[in-house]
């Protein structure tokens, strides 16, 4: 079984609920990176010490990290078990990011206390050029590591299919259509 899985991918592709499901599933501690990074009202730390913690926790024994951040990427996909990698396109990205917004605008998010749900054009402008400009980091982090470690999904029904098959259990697709 896993003891440390990393998963990343672009906003909007479910990283933060694949990790609180996973995190249930196998009673392992969820890590959400952007919980490290922003502070109430989403004030960002200094990334130096920012980069320092996320290191320390992926230090850890157990553990299921969801987030991108990548100047610890490299080290964090050494030290997993499993890495999950939701790389799905733009249009799939913005979707989820949109499903997010109309369900959640201006509530807090669960996975970052604090910090309310909000939209501004720079958050749509990385969404939109997300793929072009920073998916190959993960692509070029992912090059030396073993291929069965690393499971790499370009659709939804996909993950769907195979959280069904890891975790028999089916009620986990009503969990994921209403978040």
């Amino acid at each position: 079984m896993y003891n440390r899985i990393s998963i990343v991918g672009g906003s909007g592709s479910g990283k933060s609920t694949l990790c609180d499901i996973l995190s249930k599933e196998l009673n392992l501690p969820a890590i959400h990176l952007d919980a490290i990074n922003f502070k109430e009202n989403w004030i960002e730390i200094d990334k130096i010490e920012r980069d320092k913690i996320i290191l320390s926790k992926a230090s850890e024994d157990k553990w299921i990290i969801d987030g991108n951040y990548n100047k610890t990427l490299k080290e964090r996909f050494d030290k997993a078990d499993l890495i999950i990698w939701l790389d799905y396109s733009t249009m799939a990205q913005l979707k989820g990011v949109l499903k997010r917004i109309l369900k959640g605008y201006n509530k807090e998010k669960r996975e970052v206390p604090g910090c309310k749900e909000r939209l501004d054009f720079t958050f749509i402008k990385y969404v939109i050029t997300y793929n072009k400009k920073k998916r190959h980091i993960v692509e070029d982090n992912l090059k030396n590591i073993p291929k069965d470690k690393v499971l790499i999904f370009k659709k939804q029904k996909d993950l769907n299919k195979w959280l069904k098959e890891f975790t028999h259990n089916d009620n986990l697709l009503e969990v994921l259509k209403n978040r």
